[in-house]
């Protein structure tokens, strides 16, 4: 198993106090969270810092960005062995309407779906919505 330091070095990302701080929190985290969740969890940091490490771990397929429909953008780690490409690493997320929670379900890949010629796929995404297992009480 690899250290969250040697992920970001094979990654081409330097290994700094924040960017580990921020990977752990994620790792924690069992739901996609907003920038101003990070935000809140880190305090002190710089905003700028805190935007740069997000960007440089989606860039380099570290987390993934969740559109979930309500305009705010949300952010969760990449599996293991993904590289975010359509083809092959796309996977459900569900919204919960009443805890406002975006969870992702790896377990369910979304199809490969094959646009017409000339068409070119950039993102894919595909949102349940509903009320999730601790909100329904099951």
């Amino acid at each position: 198993m690899k250290t969250i330091e040697q992920l970001l070095e094979s990654k081409k990302i330097r290994v700094t106090a924040m960017r580990l701080l921020i990977y752990k929190f994620l790792a924690n985290k069992q739901v996609a969270v907003t920038l101003s969740d990070i935000e809140n969890a880190f305090e002190k940091a710089e905003r700028t810092t805190l935007y740069r490490t997000i960007k440089t771990f989606e860039e380099k397929a570290i987390v993934h960005q969740i559109d979930d429909g309500t305009g705010i953008t949300k952010y969760a780690l990449c599996e293991k062995g993904c590289n975010c490409e359509i083809e092959t690493d796309l996977h459900l997320h569900f919204h919960c309407n009443n805890c406002n929670e975006t969870i992702c379900l790896t377990e369910h890949k979304i199809p490969q779906i094959k646009v017409p010629d000339g068409f070119v796929s950039e993102n894919v995404n595909l949102v349940v919505k509903g009320i999730c297992d601790k909100c329904s009480g099951q």
